[in-house]
């Protein structure tokens, strides 16, 4: 089974993707910041992250800096899931890392279709 790693600090915006994903077969691991999320992947790395932008502790995109820096941490693909729509904060992200992003709020078609582009469907 995938796994996928729901990072935000939101327990409402984690609960609605646990069920999403779960619909689509994946194990799903949280964390409510991107310092847990960093520890969660030293202990295993994910098949896929949905990362929130903005968080308290670390934001997403100092969370994927890490990540991406760690051994294998060029493997999980990241979906962005920001509430910013500026183009430029898009293209930061992408050139951060990140294989695609998801604007909030999201539903189940939107998260499959995004998780399809990357390869994870």
């Amino acid at each position: 089974m995938r796994t996928c790693l729901v990072v935000d600090d939101s327990s409402v915006i984690r609960k609605v993707a646990r069920r999403i994903l779960e619909g689509l077969d994946f194990q799903i691991f949280e964390a409510e910041d991107g310092e847990k999320a960093l520890e969660a992947c030293k202990r295993g790395l994910p098949d896929a992250v949905l990362l929130d932008w903005n968080m308290p502790v670390m934001d997403g995109y100092e969370f994927l800096g890490h990540l991406r820096r760690m051994p294998g941490g060029d493997q999980p693909k990241v979906v962005f899931c920001t509430t910013e729509n500026d183009v430029a904060h898009i293209a930061r992200a992408l050139h951060a890392g990140a294989n695609e992003y998801i604007m909030k709020p999201f539903d189940k078609d939107i998260v499959m279709a995004k998780f399809q582009e990357v390869g994870l469907i």
